[in-house]
């Protein structure tokens, strides 16, 4: 997963250059993130609408694909503040949750 180690990079010299002063904190990163969400979830739901046959605006994987990248950057913002590493807790939190439904698929420990 060395995504998360270029994305945590990108975010980290991103950050230096936007928050100058710093001033962006936990509660600013759980807003944005859960406003991303949202945008996320209004998309989806017009690919529903469009599914189900019902008028109403229309959206596209490519605008629910750039939503839900902003979800994950934001994820990566909340984690590098409070000092998480998202490679760790993705690989543990998926391997857990195998187990405890049973599952054999697991994601291994890199090399």
């Amino acid at each position: 997963m060395a995504e998360f180690t270029t994305l945590r990079a990108a975010n980290e010299a991103r950050q230096k250059e936007w928050d100058k002063g710093a001033k962006i904190d936990l509660s600013y990163r759980g807003n944005e993130m859960a406003g991303e969400t949202g945008e996320a979830c209004n998309i989806i739901k017009k690919l529903e609408r469009e599914r189900l046959g019902i008028v109403g605006s229309r959206a596209t994987l490519e605008q629910l694909a750039e939503e839900l990248a902003d979800v994950i950057i934001c994820v990566d913002l909340i984690a590098m503040s409070v000092g998480i590493n998202m490679e760790a807790a993705v690989r543990s939190k998926f391997n857990v949750t195998s187990e405890k439904v049973g599952l054999k698929t697991r994601l291994a420990v890199p090399l």
